[in-house]
């Protein structure tokens, strides 16, 4: 676990100096923070398949949850490339970490912020900034993947003063251990609302998804909403539709475009280290033209990718960020970490199916991040559409 230790960013293309002095102090802080108490033990947690809980406080101590809504809030108030800059260098721990942070902020955070009510943001955002609550995102179902709306089952029935909740959940991240489930159901008229389901809600329960072997160090769970009665106050006011929901997931897509290349430099920085010190045939295999070319596409692609977040970052700060930008980042960004942490399990050789590397680990974890939060192809018809103003989904 040496070659992560105390290393720079790797920024090939000076990214730094595009940064505010607080931005290039957000990354700092992090980093130092993460390499001290959550690098030492991941390993051992992935191999495990638990998530370290111990890091939920700390995670809030240090301001890392919701740390770009405002201070009233819960947050920390900083920019968007910040924010973006705290999931890189979570991500580069691990992408279970990164997820846990992500779900917190962009899916439960978020949306109670924008579309809860002033009741519901007093009660749940300082206690989720602070990691004293643990939310989940329930939106996906059995049947749903990349159309979530079109087939969800889930059902919410209006019974005087209460809601009344029936259907299923599944490949929710925090499933388990949340004390708030943010549940999307179709009420009566057919409309896509959310709702606050507390943990103790009698008729809601929460397994695990079982023999996991990507983000096993990420609580991934199925939820069960078996006539759940929850007070009609429990809906979010100002969601009910299917852009809400799509506005959750554009704030959790641009985390990721961020975090996978945080990934990204934790294989490059490991093959680098593996490839100066391994000799094959009298000298070291860095002076090897195919692993030489493999190094150079990983940094090229992480240039590249850090460029292109940083600029969502600033269109998110400017009020202009469009939905379609954001997929085309988590689209590239993701697919380019991923196509690093095989060629980086490469160089390592038989070294790098051992979860003593880092390569494995995220590369397992990668095809996940590929996966979720829209798939490589749904983003690319998301952007072809954008360019065409023809849908291919029909």
């Amino acid at each position: 676990m040496r070659a992560l230790m105390d290393a720079p960013a790797l920024d090939f293309l000076d990214l730094a100096s595009l940064l505010s002095p607080d931005e290039r102090e957000v990354q700092r802080s992090t980093r130092r923070f993460l390499e001290a108490e959550a690098l030492p033990g991941i390993r051992e947690a992935w191999a495990r398949g638990q998530f370290p809980r111990e890091l939920v406080a700390r995670f809030g101590e240090q301001g890392l949850l919701g740390a770009n809504l405002p201070p009233e809030q819960g947050g920390a108030g900083i920019s968007a490339v910040g924010y973006g800059l705290i999931m890189y260098e979570l991500e580069r721990i691990d992408s279970g970490l990164r997820s846990f942070a992500s779900v917190q902020s962009a899916l439960v955070m978020y949306p109670i912020a924008a579309f809860g009510s002033d009741e519901q943001r007093r009660r749940y955002l300082p206690e989720l900034a602070r990691g004293n609550l643990i939310g989940c995102f329930g939106l996906t179902e059995p049947d749903g993947g990349s159309d979530p709306a079109g087939n969800m089952k889930t059902r919410a029935r209006r019974d005087g003063g209460d809601v009344v909740l029936n259907g299923t959940k599944v490949w929710i991240t925090n499933g388990e251990i949340a004390d708030v489930a943010l549940v999307w159901a179709k009420d009566e008229a057919g409309a896509l609302r959310g709702y606050l389901v507390p943990r103790d809600a009698p008729g809601f329960s929460a397994r695990a998804v079982p023999e996991k072997m990507s983000l096993r160090a990420s609580v991934t769970s199925e939820l069960v909403l078996d006539d759940v009665r929850v007070p009609a106050s429990a809906a979010l006011p100002g969601a009910d539709s299917l852009k809400a929901v799509l506005s959750c997931l554009t704030q959790a897509r641009y985390g990721i475009a961020w975090g996978a290349l945080g990934a990204l430099e934790a294989v490059y920085t490991e093959a680098l280290d593996f490839a100066r010190t391994r000799a094959t045939f009298g000298k070291p295999i860095a002076a090897r033209q195919l692993v030489q070319e493999k190094l150079v596409r990983m940094v090229s692609d992480h240039g590249r990718g850090l460029l292109v977040a940083w600029r969502l970052g600033k269109l998110k700060d400017g009020g202009t960020l469009r939905p379609t930008q954001v997929s085309l980042a988590k689209r590239d960004n993701v697919r380019a970490a991923l196509a690093g942490a095989r060629a980086a399990r490469e160089i390592l050789g038989a070294a790098g199916i051992s979860v003593e590397h880092h390569a494995i680990r995220h590369m397992l974890n990668l095809e996940t991040v590929d996966t979720y939060e829209g798939t490589y192809d749904v983003h690319t018809l998301i952007v072809g559409r954008d360019l065409t103003g023809l849908s291919a989904f029909e």
